[in-house]
């Protein structure tokens, strides 16, 4: 089973000015999504996020952040106590949103960590990543007043029209190996995804091939996942994309810390 963090959790004031950074989990599992997936490895988890999807798998770290704000000498000691791991993961929320994660990678890249990064891809930093998961958010995945879990409808348009940002996206796949993980709720999605492989494969210099491009279905639980993964795995085979399961699903349904 995945190792969990002791860290309690409490609401927190995301725009609080405060030094290191807001985390709502650190845990020990497996890499569950991504050419990775399967790989022993640590997740560091901050709180906060630019977008709301409504599907979002880390509800409190978007609509409701919870955590507390942890140094990031505390962060890398609790990183370093899972001995078996060398690979770290960071993600949130949208861990980029934070200027001290630069630090945190820092660190953890002179402790010798291979680090991936699980980014929506709106947000550019320059930082020691060894992997960039770049999952840019579709017209799905928008929270129309139907689908907002909070049911205010608040966040509709600001998600909308930023949840593509094509120059953060560019300079992140110039400067970094990357995959780009797309959250595929259905066929119609296909559409989308094709269109703005074929823009980053022209405002970009690096080669993006199919296989960069990953497909995974939407979905928390087993059972949601029993109803979109053979879809989506068409899909995949269908258009010449990888598929990527959502394997600490299929392991651990949706246990908190996995």
């Amino acid at each position: 089973m995945p190792v969990a963090s002791d860290t309690e959790e409490s609401e927190f004031d995301a725009e609080a000015a405060s030094e290191g950074l807001p985390i709502n989990e650190v845990f020990y599992s497996l890499q569950g999504e991504g050419t990775l997936a399967g790989v022993p490895s640590v997740f560091v988890r901050t709180s906060g996020c630019n977008l709301r999807c409504w599907f979002c798998d880390s509800y409190h770290t978007s609509w409701e952040p919870t955590g507390a704000w942890r140094d990031v000498e505390s962060i890398v000691e609790q990183v370093q106590s899972h001995e078996q791991a060398s690979h770290v993961v960071l993600t949130g929320g949208e861990p980029l949103i934070h200027d001290e994660s630069v630090e945190l990678l820092e660190r953890l890249a002179a402790e010798g960590y291979h680090t991936t990064v699980e980014t929506n891809g709106t947000i550019y930093r320059d930082a020691p990543i060894d992997l960039a998961s770049i999952s840019p958010k579709l017209a799905s995945s928008t929270p129309t007043p139907e689908r907002d879990p909070k049911g205010e409808g608040e966040w509709e348009e600001k998600h909308e029209q930023e949840r593509i940002d094509m120059d953060a996206l560019s300079r992140l796949i110039d400067t970094y190996e990357t995959q780009l993980k797309f959250v595929v709720t259905g066929e119609s999605d296909l559409p989308e995804i094709t269109a703005l492989i074929d823009r980053v494969r022209t405002e970009t210099t690096s080669t993006v091939a199919d296989d960069d491009v990953l497909l995974m279905p939407e979905g928390m639980t087993r059972d949601q996942l029993d109803g979109t993964r053979s879809e989506v795995a068409e899909l995949a085979m269908e258009y010449g994309f990888r598929y990527t399961p959502r394997l600490h699903v299929d392991l651990w349904n949706d246990a908190p810390g996995t």
